[in-house]
């Protein structure tokens, strides 16, 4: 019980806004503009708007997710956090005779946990964290996708 005092008894600070970039895999879609949207002081909204746009594929997704934040010591925090979102992607190849085209859209749910550290000299945080989602309509029929990521914010 005076670990979990311990723990919660820190103080932290979240941010009322931050604004940047998530880079990783995102199930095939590229980097993510991201802004988190502080609510309290263990609490925020984060916001991420991903794009995709290769010879092959275009799509773009959207995810929004609800964060919990705990202090681990000075300026590092780990969180956690649930959330969905839409995607939406178009597959065009073509190949000397052979054509195969095909679309669609899906909606998912996702998870998030990850880690972050905030700097005190200049207003960045960067942040480690892994989303899986699980939804229907893939482009690539697996209903599951499994992303990490690299993020970079600037605080304001």
């Amino acid at each position: 019980m005076l670990l979990g005092l311990a723990f919660t008894a820190q103080s932290q600070e979240i941010s009322k806004n931050a604004l940047g970039l998530r880079l990783g895999d995102n199930n095939g879609f590229g980097g993510e503009i991201s802004y988190q949207l502080g609510l309290n002081q263990k609490n925020r909204l984060e916001f991420d708007l991903g794009w995709r746009n290769s010879r092959d594929v275009d799509a773009v997704k959207g995810v929004a997710l609800y964060q919990w934040v705990w202090n681990i010591d000075g300026g590092f925090n780990w969180y956690a956090g649930v959330g969905g979102g839409l995607a939406s992607w178009n597959y065009d190849y073509y190949n000397n005779n052979y054509k195969y085209k095909d679309s669609g859209t899906y909606v998912f749910a996702a998870g998030d946990i990850g880690i972050e550290y905030r700097f005190k000299e200049v207003p960045i945080t960067l942040s480690l964290d892994a989303r899986p989602e699980i939804g229907s309509g893939y482009y690539d029929d697996d209903n599951f996708g499994f992303d990490v990521g690299l993020g970079v914010k600037f605080r304001f």
